[in-house]
């Protein structure tokens, strides 16, 4: 064999072990790699903004943007996972208290629902006047009730962590964003030629379209809880509303606003608009985020429904929290380079 050739393979293998073994190592850390360079690619203006104002001062700069996002993005996730254990104490407690005074009778107007209202109101009273029917009723429900705190507080934790890892590592990409960002110019335009700037403009494009669909989707939560605390006259509604909305930039954040209210609405007794609050958060609250987030992203985006759909749901499965961002701008990312691939070949092959 030519020892040039030779040369060549080794250094070919080596250069694939070296990668390999990069990989590796990152492979825990990848989400929340990529996470981060989405903060600092959306963040990017205002650290311009801010560092021309401190008239170049990129260290002080990059200290206030990444305090911004430790309270916009941490810090709800943060207090999520604090007010998820709150709240699974308060459960506890009210489910004592129901049991050591039993069920109250049913309200008048559940017999007044159409088609299950008769329904539901007897099963009710038969709950209410039967108190070994009742902690039959609850002992079914401690299992996987269970089950479900502790898979929740698992993935709410796990989030915190990757969350704060990418603030962190974010911090860093604000301080060398633009040789960095040279350098990976310098690479796109190997693989792509003069395509290179427009790629990345569409990456730009398709991140601040899902991070901005994000954002207003916790503000349409934000809004609709605030009027349904108004309506069922609990107290600080409109606090709770703004509370609402940085819980809301989480998966099952609104949940333990409007949960918490509903609970507080039991124990005083309240039992009537602790049900409307609870449904009120769970038909329309918490659907603006199963629905209306991936139709604002997708409109945001350019981007077909679908897709964000299975983006939203399937990064929370893959990555847990973080996959709320993650994965909507993974797909939606991938898809868009997909469509511009498939579109500029096209021509090519007619040609």
């Amino acid at each position: 064999m030519d020892p040039l050739r030779a040369d060549r393979l080794l250094a070919i293998v080596a250069l694939t072990f070296l990668g390999v073994g990069c990989v590796y190592v990152l492979w825990p850390f990848m989400s929340s790699l990529a996470w981060a360079a989405i903060l600092a690619s959306t963040c990017w203006p205002l650290l311009r903004w801010l560092d021309h104002l401190l008239k170049g001062r990129r260290v002080l700069a990059s200290s206030l943007v990444t305090a911004l996002i430790t309270l916009v993005v941490l810090g709800p996730v943060t207090a999520v996972a604090f007010g998820l254990a709150e709240n699974v104490a308060q459960l506890g407690r009210g489910i004592t208290n129901l049991v050591n005074s039993g069920l109250p009778d049913a309200p008048a107007w559940l017999r007044e629902l159409p088609l299950i209202g008769q329904s539901l109101f007897e099963y009710w009273q038969r709950l209410a006047h039967d108190g070994k029917r009742l902690m039959a009723e609850l002992s079914k429900l401690a299992d996987p009730a269970q089950k479900l705190a502790l898979t929740t507080g698992r993935l709410v934790g796990k989030g915190v962590i990757d969350i704060a890892l990418s603030v962190f590592l974010a911090f860093f990409l604000f301080l060398h964003g633009e040789s960095l960002a040279v350098r990976l110019r310098v690479a796109l335009s190997r693989l792509a030629g003069t395509r290179a700037s427009y790629l990345i403009e569409i990456t730009q494009g398709t991140v601040n379209g899902v991070i901005y669909g994000i954002l207003g989707t916790a503000l349409a939560q934000g809004v609709l809880a605030a009027i349904g605390f108004l309506i069922a006259g609990v107290p600080a509604a409109m606090l709770l509303g703004v509370v609402t909305f940085f819980f809301s930039v989480v998966p099952v954040g609104s949940p333990l606003v409007w949960g918490g209210a509903a609970i507080w609405l039991f124990q005083q007794g309240e039992l009537g608009w602790a049900v409307f609050v609870a449904a009120w958060g769970f038909f329309l609250v918490s659907m603006v985020d199963n629905v209306i987030k991936p139709f604002i992203i997708s409109r945001g985006s350019r981007l077909p429904f679908a897709v964000v759909l299975l983006g939203v749901l399937g990064g929370v499965l893959a990555f847990g929290v973080i996959g709320v961002f993650l994965g909507p701008t993974l797909l939606a990312l991938g898809y868009r380079l997909l469509s511009e691939w498939t579109t500029s070949a096209a021509p090519d092959q007619a040609a």
